[in-house]
């Protein structure tokens, strides 16, 4: 499947190398030079331009793709860059929202989905703590997701050294240490026993991670 993601802040940039490491062709397209090069090396094509803009949209393939995913939160720049997409007829769109509000507008412009990625993420994380033995899936493609893995098998190691991006695709978005939550965690993050970490990639490639970590 041929994917756009546009937008490279935490939500665009981990869903970019997770579609492109479960084997997709992605574009990546943002403003920021450095969000592009944070996700040169892992997409097939990374642009440094304005999603906003439709001439840049046609100039980068938007035309051609299966499926085009708005990552901005900004209101006016999703809503102008989802209507763009449905313009150059994108059969789906995907799109980033902020608010309720955010929602409709977008809805009202051609988004096929609607999704609020840190909302989700904190209603699942708040039904976790409050069911601490049963493990969370949130699907975000048909075949990608995010979920919950067990650290134990990982006690005492680096995310650096465990290079599970290299090792098995997937990211790591969130490591759940008891009542703490720490968020898009540094590679020198150390797991600790009792972690849980949530990550987000092909469901294979997690149910491979879930079986190293034991």
């Amino acid at each position: 499947m041929q994917v756009l993601v546009a937008g490279l802040g935490r939500f665009g940039s981990n869903l970019a190398c997770a579609l492109a490491e479960a084997g997709h062709d992605v574009v990546a397209l943002d403003l920021s030079e450095r969000a592009v090069q944070g996700v040169a090396q892992v997409v097939d094509q990374a642009v440094v331009g304005d999603a906003a803009n439709e001439a840049v949209l046609r100039e980068v393939g938007a035309t051609d793709v299966d499926l085009a995913v708005v990552g901005m939160a900004g209101v006016e720049s999703s809503v102008l860059i989802t209507s763009n997409l449905k313009t150059l007829n994108v059969p789906r769109v995907f799109a980033k929202a902020s608010s309720e509000a955010h929602r409709l507008i977008l809805e009202r412009v051609g988004a096929d989905r609607v999704v609020f990625p840190e909302r989700d993420m904190a209603e699942r994380l708040a039904q976790s703590v409050s069911r601490p033995g049963q493990l969370d899936y949130l699907e975000l493609l048909p075949h990608i997701g995010i979920s919950e893995v067990r650290g134990e098998g990982f006690a005492g190691q680096s995310l650096a050294n465990l290079n599970l991006r290299a090792r098995f695709g997937v990211n790591v978005l969130v490591v759940k240490r008891g009542n703490e939550v720490v968020v898009m965690p540094d590679l020198t993050e150390r797991i600790a026993p009792g972690d849980v970490l949530v990550v987000v990639g092909r469901d294979r490639q997690i149910a491979e991670l879930q079986a190293a970590a034991g």
